[in-house]
């Protein structure tokens, strides 16, 4: 039988063979999370259905959905509410605080995965179909599961600062660059480039380096003006793609 035994306040999955190294799983590694439990093979389970009811959601919006896959749908949806709620009351009732796993990101995504059925059960769904959208938030459940995901948390973790800084010199290249293809091109094209707010989207789609091509600069001023304006979303892109993969091997050498 499995159990689920608490030592200095983190929690742990032991299987029949004891508490052996290679048989234990400890946190120490998940600082995000103070009292985290592990289900050992049982954890995989959860990442089927995850991904199962997620499908199901998808399911549930064909058109013409026959009557025997809109009752099998449902009641798959009982039987992953029914997994995700004992999943839920055993991990609040092993942690310590039990607050504290109640207030915490994982706890919050625990809860409204599940939250939206309850709510919903025996009222009518047409007046409910924003609580069916928070049904996605099970995508959530995945990070927990995920080792790979939680080594990219901690490579967020590394690059904060830069990565803040970067964003908030992004959003002030955003605006100098809607206000100056403005004034280059609101006098040539004034149903397009109404006003700063309009050239937005422009600013977007050209620093991003999308460029879908609806709105487009014709006058010569405006053409240069974009130019420099597509060498610097190149940095815009490349910059922060280098600081986050850098925190990224310097997370992968906290690992090992």
């Amino acid at each position: 039988m499995h159990q689920i035994q608490l030592v200095h306040g983190r929690s742990m999955l032991l299987n029949k063979r004891g508490p052996d190294s290679s048989n234990m799983k400890t946190t120490e590694n998940a600082t995000h999370e103070q009292n985290r439990i592990l289900f050992g093979r049982f954890e995989y389970v959860f990442q089927i259905l995850i991904i199962l009811s997620l499908v199901a959601f998808a399911l549930e919006t064909v058109p013409d959905l026959p009557p025997f896959w809109k009752q099998f749908l449902w009641k798959f949806e009982i039987f992953t509410v029914s997994a995700f709620t004992l999943e839920y009351i055993i991990r609040l009732y092993y942690c310590r605080p039990r607050l504290s796993y109640a207030v915490s990101f994982y706890g919050i995504v625990d809860l409204i995965a599940i939250l939206p059925f309850y709510l919903s059960t025996g009222l009518d769904l047409r007046s409910l179909r924003a609580f069916r959208l928070l049904r996605l938030f099970r995508l959530l459940k995945l990070v927990r599961y995920s080792a790979a995901v939680q080594r990219y948390h901690r490579a967020f973790v590394i690059a904060r600062e830069e990565l803040i800084f970067f964003g908030i010199m992004a959003v002030i290249l955003l605006y100098l660059s809607a206000v100056g293809i403005y004034y280059f091109e609101n006098p040539g094209q004034p149903e397009v480039f109404k006003s700063v707010f309009h050239s937005m989207w422009w600013a977007v789609c050209t620093l991003s380096s999308v460029g879908y091509g609806d709105i487009i600069p014709i006058t010569a001023g405006g053409r240069i003006f974009t130019f420099f304006v597509l060498i610097i979303g190149l940095g815009v892109v490349a910059v922060p793609s280098g600081i986050f993969a850098s925190a990224l091997s310097k997370a992968r050498e906290v690992d090992e």
